[in-house]
């Protein structure tokens, strides 16, 4: 409906869209210096109006949870309240002289008629335009985003995850081949582009969700750093970039691709809002960058390793709600905002983890005992340290999640915690010397 209602005007999608919206004035990511600034000259003895383009409804809403405003000019009925309406709108109450403070060049006709302006967050080109236009009163420069903000809007440290591209190069110790070698490195960094746009899109969708998640509100998006607009340009870029990597590879490969942004997309819209299938989509996303990796390079996939990524998935997804809710309950609440959980499920999902990562290191016994592992591996009997390793390990993640000391990802958690680490370094080697060793060999 969003085109019909803009071609008869954008007052009437700005009518349509606030019956069907309300926003949480508490989570909006409001701009505390102009605020203060905003307290301090109404102290003064200063008349506010707030006269905006948004709609009456939403506009009112914003002047009550603020408190700040003796008057309001908002959209209504058919006259989009933007441009020289806003202007004669603010003559017709107020008369002149007048102060307006402004943030984009749509302003420049309201500060023309102005006696001062007041800039928040203006490009570059605006600000000049409206200094030839009429005295400045007040700057408040725009918050850019710089590199770091950028790293942590596309999630630059979750790129680990796609290390599980390279896993089907390893399992087939073909990481000396060059061929199989940079066929996995691109689909690695095709990966890494795909997943930095799923995340921009899950980020957008979860904005009222994460503006009231403790330490998800700091997000670049949920707290106001990057818009909207920045956000769908990039995830464009990256989601076109990442694809014509992909096919790069192969077309088999970039189906793959289109496979895990269809998953991602389903997750992000739909299936994290259902008990159980959220996490049941995030171990298949993990399983999918394995099973992508293997198409990368054209090698067969061990159906025991398909059965332990699932496991060991499963267990590190369910580490991640439980580690959610554990923060909830800190923090006196007891259900997730948009997602179907609450506390009192922690006696379910618990031993569901636990049981998930004895099924991973079950299957790893039963893979070192299989045939074609005994004839694959110089000496598969030194395989049988991993499994010490992994019981660690995963008894490790779930003791740190009661303690309340998890990271809202394990993943994140895995790369600054030093035992994990040494755990998975440890595994590596193992199996290293399990493939390379010969009998003959002292030990």
């Amino acid at each position: 409906m969003l085109p019909l209602w803009l071609v008869r005007g954008r007052a009437v999608l700005k009518q349509e869209l606030a019956r069907r919206v309300q926003l949480d004035m508490n989570g909006l990511p409001w701009r505390a210096d102009f605020l203060s600034y905003l307290g301090e000259q109404r102290a003064q003895g200063r008349r506010l109006i707030l006269a905006t383009a948004a709609h009456k409804d939403i506009a009112e809403s914003a002047a009550a949870h603020l408190g700040l405003f003796d008057d309001v000019l908002a959209t209504e009925g058919g006259l989009n309240l933007k441009g020289r309406n806003k202007l004669d709108a603010i003559r017709r109450l107020v008369g002149e002289p007048f102060v307006y403070a402004g943030d984009s060049s749509a302003d420049l006709v309201v500060w023309q008629s102005a006696s001062a302006a007041v800039l928040v967050g203006v490009s570059a080109a605006t600000r000049s335009h409206a200094e030839r236009l009429v005295p400045v009163e007040r700057d408040f420069p725009a918050q850019h985003m710089g590199l770091r903000d950028w790293a942590s809007a596309l999630r630059v440290h979750q790129w680990v995850k796609n290390l599980l591209v390279l896993v089907p190069l390893l399992t087939a110790f073909s990481f000396l081949d060059l061929g199989h070698l940079s066929h996995a490195l691109v689909a690695m960094a095709a990966f890494c582009l795909m997943a930095s746009g799923t995340y921009l899109i899950n980020d957008m969708v979860d904005i009222p969700n994460d503006r009231r998640h403790p330490r998800k509100r700091l997000r670049m998006l949920a707290s106001g750093r990057m818009n909207i607009p920045q956000a769908v340009l990039a995830t464009i870029g990256l989601l076109a970039f990442g694809l014509l990597l992909g096919l790069s590879v192969s077309i088999a490969f970039a189906g793959m691709m289109l496979l895990y942004l269809i998953m991602t997309l389903s997750y992000s819209l739909l299936l994290k809002r259902y008990v159980l299938l959220d996490v049941l989509s995030l171990a298949a996303l993990y399983t999918v960058r394995i099973v992508a990796g293997s198409v990368a390079i054209g090698v067969s996939l061990s159906t025991w390793l398909l059965a332990f990524s699932m496991f060991l998935f499963f267990c590190l997804a369910l580490v991640k709600r439980c580690a959610e809710l554990m923060t909830l309950k800190a923090s006196g609440r007891m259900a997730t905002t948009g997602r179907d959980y609450m506390v009192q499920d922690l006696t379910v999902l618990w031993p569901m983890g636990v049981a998930s990562a004895v099924g991973a290191t079950l299957v790893m016994g039963l893979f070192i005992q299989a045939p074609e592992t005994i004839a694959r591996f110089n000496l598969p009997e030194l395989l049988w340290l991993t499994m010490p390793c992994l019981m660690y390990w995963l008894g490790r993640l779930w003791i740190k999640t009661s303690r309340g000391e998890m990271h809202d990802d394990p993943v994140v958690f895995a790369l600054k915690d030093r035992g994990s680490r040494y755990t998975v370094l440890a595994v590596l080697m193992v199996f290293l010397l399990a493939r390379f060793w010969s009998k003959g060999w002292a030990l």
